[in-house]
């Protein structure tokens, strides 16, 4: 069991007494959570898209011993409870239009291969990647943010099919896909 510090366990307590999320399924409830409390933007109670069922599936593989797959080292840096894949700093040639994060996931996915836990929290060509790559993810979190292709990329990866964490406005980043990453890998049945 993780030891909850005092000053998260009272944001928490600020948290829940401005919004009442307890109607969500547990998963969802438990991302949302996470996510509200690394921005204190409590408009995500409204702007996450979450299904119960694959935030099920990408706790299993969590579980499993899945490898985590991160956009860049900001959204890495967030996740300390387990080893993370993290190429964009690998990055030293690039195909002709690719950016560099597009080409980190290649490079990403040649270490992960199929079935890892993907989180993309600053480049939305990160996620146009791969949803083109075809990376047969056990989860996605795509919480890219900006002003441009963010909001597209998301409803891009909605539209794809593949298991997904996103939300539908412009806002993200690394903190916010970290915390959503973090609210599975500590997720405690009933708690």
């Amino acid at each position: 069991m993780r030891t909850i510090h005092p000053i998260e366990a009272r944001s928490l307590e600020i948290l829940r007494s401005r919004v009442d999320l307890a109607a969500l399924p547990p998963l969802t409830r438990a991302v949302t959570e996470r996510v509200i409390h690394a921005s204190a933007d409590l408009e995500y109670a409204t702007d996450l898209v979450t299904d119960e069922d694959r935030l099920r599936q990408g706790l299993r593989a969590l579980r499993d011993g899945a490898p985590i797959v991160t956009d860049v080292a900001m959204v890495a840096a967030g996740i300390t409870a387990r080893p993370v894949i993290c190429s964009i700093g690998d990055v030293e040639e690039r195909p002709e239009g690719l950016t560099r994060s597009a080409a980190g996931i290649r490079l990403s996915y040649a270490k992960a291969g199929p079935g890892a836990v993907w989180v993309v929290g600053n480049a939305p060509t990160a996620l146009e990647e791969i949803i083109a790559h075809g990376v047969a993810p056990a989860l996605v979190i795509g919480l890219p943010v900006g002003f441009v292709g963010a909001a597209e990329s998301k409803a891009a990866l909605r539209a794809s099919g593949l298991p997904a964490v996103s939300n539908v406005s412009e806002k993200g980043g690394s903190a916010v896909a970290a915390a959503a990453l973090n609210a599975l890998l500590y997720f405690e049945e009933g708690a």
